[in-house]
């Protein structure tokens, strides 16, 4: 077997395992740390499709910001574990029906998508790589990537306003 797809299956396998312990966890700190495993071997698949990238900002912004984050979240509320209400029957067969439905979308989905074969001759290997998501960021997104970062400078000046306002007027 190829030590790639050996990878690549380990990775899979540890992947939908962790994902699994964030959601069966009953310890909210513990979710956390599972959900932190499953953003690093995110990123392992991620390094195997050549996205170097793509996996460097995961490990960065996902694994590194959101899940500090979360865990002061989590460590704010208190949530204790002496007072965990007890989950009734209607929630746990909503739960499966729910995910039923959703996995019978997604096996549909499945079915109907075709892969496209792969052919040595032509393949890019530099397709992942940061000088060629810059050229395509700033060549052939240039006007949708400045339309965002002038939103987001708007929403930035439209919050600092808004706290300016309530803060002056409760001084008053």
């Amino acid at each position: 077997m190829n030590p790639t797809l050996s990878f690549f299956y380990f990775l899979s396998f540890l992947t939908v395992l962790s994902a699994l312990m964030v959601i069966l966890s009953r310890n909210p700190i513990h979710s956390v740390l599972y959900l932190i495993l499953t953003f690093f071997t995110l990123s392992g698949h991620y390094i195997l499709l050549n996205a170097q990238f793509l996996a460097a900002v995961n490990i960065i912004v996902y694994a590194g910001a959101i899940m500090v984050l979360f865990l002061f979240v989590i460590m704010f509320l208190n949530i204790k574990q002496d007072h965990e209400e007890a989950k009734t029957n209607i929630a746990k067969i909503a739960g499966a029906i729910v995910g039923g439905t959703l996995f019978v979308i997604l096996f549909g989905a499945y079915k109907k998508t075709l892969i496209p074969s792969y052919d040595p001759n032509t393949f890019d290997s530099q397709i992942g790589m940061i000088e060629n998501l810059g050229k395509m960021l700033f060549r052939d997104y240039l006007l949708p990537f400045e339309l965002a970062s002038v939103l987001l400078l708007v929403a930035m000046v439209g919050a600092v306003m808004l706290g300016k306002r309530e803060i002056g007027e409760r001084h008053f």
